[in-house]
């Protein structure tokens, strides 16, 4: 019996004992964690300080203009390391050709016209891209350099282009029955505005391929203004014509600048 208390006893006590260096050693975890914790704080704090760009995720938004047209996008990014990050693209475009030349109409209360313009051009994109840092920006006041890639699908929208008709007041497009009076100047007494064509969308596919410099001067980590500069390449796998005498193309290349704002996380 002596035996068993003694047992018991030594035990409770080697128990005891346990209890209190395993709670001793939680305690001291706990502490390393928040030391670390405070280290890694105060090493990202510094890193901002020095300019450098640090996020996990990054939502975007941008207008561009472009050397035949115009048009905006919305980006979302997500960091694969520090200097590479996967990037999700929708973009709205509008391609015009270069012959284009905007006339008035009749009237104060007249829309101005295109002659000879058969479709407007507009493009929905869905693109994926990679977005790679060149260079830091050295300090909160510096100026990031961003290297862009992307490319994707390029969905072509062809809206019929209307004008009104002096004559008659229809609205007649290239291919109406009187469209004689589409291609006699004297006759179109403005355009139909930008509402008339929609019902009548032709839809033609394509591709497309995107790359830019990036300029983010944005003075804090977790926002984004910067200008970009870039170039593009559209194809499409029908011919699209925009104006009358001048040849369908497929191949558009182009030139933009946008101005891109938004934040990270």
């Amino acid at each position: 019996m002596k035996n068993f208390i003694l047992f018991t006893l030594a035990a409770f006590l080697g128990f005891h004992s346990f209890a209190q260096d395993s709670t001793a050693a939680k305690k001291v975890i706990k502490k390393d964690k928040k030391q670390e914790q405070k280290r890694r704080n105060a090493a990202l704090a510094k890193q901002e300080e020095e300019g450098v760009l640090i996020f996990s995720k990054q939502t975007a938004g941008g207008i561009q203009l472009r050397t035949n047209g115009y048009g905006a996008f919305v980006e979302i990014g997500r960091a694969r390391s520090p200097r590479f990050t996967n990037l999700y693209v929708f973009e709205i475009t509008e391609i015009k050709h270069n012959k284009e030349e905007k006339s008035a109409g009749d009237g104060f209360f007249s829309n101005s016209f295109v002659y000879g313009k058969i479709n407007n051009f507009y493009q929905a994109k869905l693109g994926f891209g990679q977005q790679y840092v060149l260079g830091q920006k050295g300090n909160k006041n510096g100026v990031a350099v961003l290297g862009i890639a992307q490319g994707g699908l390029s969905v072509g929208l062809l809206k019929p282009y209307y004008v009104k008709s002096r004559s008659t007041g229809l609205d007649i497009k290239y291919d109406s029955p009187d469209s004689v009076a589409f291609l006699t100047p004297s006759e179109i007494a403005g355009g139909s505005g930008f509402t008339k064509g929609w019902s009548e969308l032709k839809i033609r596919p394509g591709v497309y391929l995107k790359t830019a410099l990036r300029f983010d001067f944005g003075r804090f980590n977790e926002s984004i203004n910067a200008l970009e500069i870039g170039v593009s390449l559209d194809y499409y796998f029908s011919k699209i014509p925009q104006m009358v005498y001048s040849e369908p193309k497929q191949l558009f290349f182009q030139g933009h600048i946008a101005y891109v704002f938004g934040h990270r996380k």
